[in-house]
């Protein structure tokens, strides 16, 4: 019988004491591999729906909720500012690009952007099937809007107020021209019109009392000494507000951060709790088997074999925790990404590999070796005849 099957008898011997090790060491191990997917995933995405933008003009208030409603649309927006105010930014000499977006309404929980045909410029958008959108009430769907509603160029529909589900619906409704690439981005869940037919949709015309008003300008730098004036110059002169998409997805990041450690330590501490565990288990068995492991001994087992049977259980039980801890991390990631798509305000999946879990695994089966080290030399010390003898 090899080392490994003699190891899997021991340990399938203890079936509960097993089982109990086995599930704190994949506990640990999981939380660890769900925080580094979910943390991982949403760090790349805050960075692929805020790659395009390098400034955010809109109404006073928190700047990080005006960079979650405008750029990531996942939050309320501050409020609306005077088109003609925002326009003046939009022409200083740092501004490569600036494009306006008006919100306010939705769509079986899709978000309806008002905006202009230079916002497909600036997030570098194609479309797969039908044209851009050219005159007031029609629009522009995103890949995943459009898969969720199975809306193809020439359907209707209604925008509804509120940028949840459940609004009262607009008399007026929306004709669909387009439909645009998967780009792996917010721009995917939205909703695109001109500007006119948010305006429209709410009372107005355009271009006089609230209709004038849009919910933030989304700005490109000319250069990148704007990134150090411009911003300082929008808040220190102007009733309006700026915000850093780049600055405040950091701040984002710190703000959850905080959680995030908390739930490190608690899977470290269950990693501790599971090695030291293991070494009491793997001790106390080595004194169980004390008899057992002597007559190896004179039926011809080599010190260095005994040595390796006790580490191969130990490690025989890390590796299987560690297997069980992935399967269960990655699990808990495409379940979470599942519900998250469900309610369309985010994405993670559980089907992705991240280089840091090499990192965790290394780490766990090092440590789990090392715990095991010590029983093992006890039983590569014990001198059979003396154990016979007892």
């Amino acid at each position: 019988m090899s080392l490994t099957r003699l190891a899997w008898a021991y340990l399938a011997a203890r079936p509960l004491l097993t089982a109990l090790h086995l599930a704190m060491l994949a506990l640990g191990v999981g939380t660890m591999v769900f925080l580094v997917l979910a943390t991982a995933q949403a760090e790349r995405r805050l960075g692929r729906d805020a790659a395009a933008v390098d400034l955010v003009v809109g109404a006073k208030g928190s700047p990080l909720q005006l960079i979650l409603s405008s750029v990531l649309h996942l939050d309320v927006p501050t409020g609306n500012i005077p088109r003609a105010e925002a326009m003046k930014v939009a022409a200083d000499p740092m501004v490569a690009l600036a494009v306006p977006i008006a919100l306010g309404d939705s769509h079986r929980g899709h978000r309806i952007v008002g905006t202009e045909a230079s916002f497909l410029q600036l997030h570098g958008l194609t479309l797969a099937s039908g044209r851009g959108f050219q005159q007031e009430m029609e629009a522009v769907l995103g890949a995943e809007a459009a898969r969720g509603t199975g809306y193809v160029p020439g359907a209707r529909f209604p925008g509804t107020h509120g940028l949840a589900e459940g609004g009262a619906a607009h008399a007026e409704e929306y004709t669909v021209v387009g439909l645009l690439a998967p780009t792996g981005t917010v721009v995917d869940r939205l909703v695109l019109t001109p500007l006119e037919s948010v305006w429209h949709t709410h009372g107005g015309a355009g271009g006089t009392g609230d209709m004038g008003e849009i919910t933030a300008l989304l700005v490109r730098y000319r250069t990148p000494l704007a990134a150090a004036v411009l911003p300082r110059r929008v808040n220190s002169n102007t009733s309006l507000q700026a915000a850093s998409p780049a600055y405040e997805n950091a701040r984002l990041m710190n703000l959850v951060g905080a959680g995030l450690d908390t739930l490190r330590a608690f899977a470290v501490i269950l990693l501790a709790t599971a090695a030291v565990s293991v070494f009491v288990a793997l001790t106390s068995a080595l004194q169980e088997r004390r008899y057992d492991l002597a007559l190896l001994r004179t039926l011809g087992a080599r010190p260095a074999s005994l040595f390796a049977l006790v580490a191969a259980e130990g490690v025989t039980l890390v590796v299987a925790g560690v297997i069980l801890g992935f399967g269960l991390g990655h699990a808990a990631a495409e379940v979470l990404g599942r519900w998250l798509a469900a309610t369309r305000s985010w994405s993670i999946t559980g089907f992705a590999w991240e280089p840091a879990e090499f990192t965790i695994a290394g780490a766990v089966v090092v440590a789990g070796l090392v715990t095991s080290l010590v029983p093992a030399l006890q039983a590569y010390r014990r001198d059979p005849a003396i154990l016979l003898k007892r």
